[in-house]
């Protein structure tokens, strides 16, 4: 059950949006690798403007997250890529849906 989340709030420096996109795509092989981490997204929401959200089962876990390979990796890219640092939130879920996927074959 999703009972903790973290939301990274991230503005790219001029000329570096394409750059923050593809360091987005690219953790995505690295969260695959941390089993507490239950939900990962990373999105944008303007043409700077990007963010991610992940979801947790127990607060330990959320902790192992925030000292993983992405933080690690987004922390000795942050000068070259963000005017200012990552604003960092963490949360406590009190409810969530999911739908299953459904086979679109």
């Amino acid at each position: 059950m999703e009972r903790f989340g973290v939301l990274v709030l991230l503005k790219a420096r001029e000329g570096k949006e394409k750059s923050v996109e593809e360091f987005l795509q690219s953790a995505q092989r690295l969260v695959l690798q941390e089993e507490g981490t239950l939900r990962w997204y990373a999105f944008k929401t303007g043409p700077a403007t990007f963010g991610i959200f992940d979801t947790f089962a127990d607060s330990e876990s959320r902790l192992v997250h925030l000292k993983g390979e992405v933080a690690k990796a987004l922390l000795a890219n942050a000068d070259q890529l963000l005017p200012v640092q990552p604003e960092i939130q963490m949360f406590d879920v009190v409810a969530s849906h999911a739908r299953a996927e459904r086979d679109k074959s």
